[in-house]
């Protein structure tokens, strides 16, 4: 088995990793962070089968690079948003919507 495919299989488990925390945690914090493990696990899986007969190729890894920028940016974005959230609410646990009766 190559390094490749390990780094490849290691993201696959990360990112189901962050979609059970995405799914299973209520906490808005929580979520979010889940959600950066998911993203580092698809970082992982593009990384790790971006080789060609076990050169890199330069082309995944700026995909990857991209993607960590746009991943801080929408983090910070989403953390702005979860401290409004805080300061309207007073809790971290999005609002329920009740059921149309």
């Amino acid at each position: 088995m190559s390094t490749g495919m390990i780094f490849a299989l290691a993201g696959a488990a990360l990112f189901v990793t962050g979609v059970a925390g995405l799914v299973l945690q209520e906490h808005l914090l929580r979520k979010i962070l889940a959600f950066n493990v998911m993203g580092s696990g698809a970082f992982l899986v593009l990384v790790g089968l971006g080789q060609r007969s076990g050169t890199p190729d330069p082309v995944p890894q700026a995909m990857v690079l991209t993607g960590i920028v746009v991943s801080v940016a929408a983090t910070a974005l989403a953390l702005a948003l979860a401290r409004q959230l805080f300061n309207l609410t007073g809790g971290m646990r999005l609002p329920r919507k009740a059921p149309d009766d």
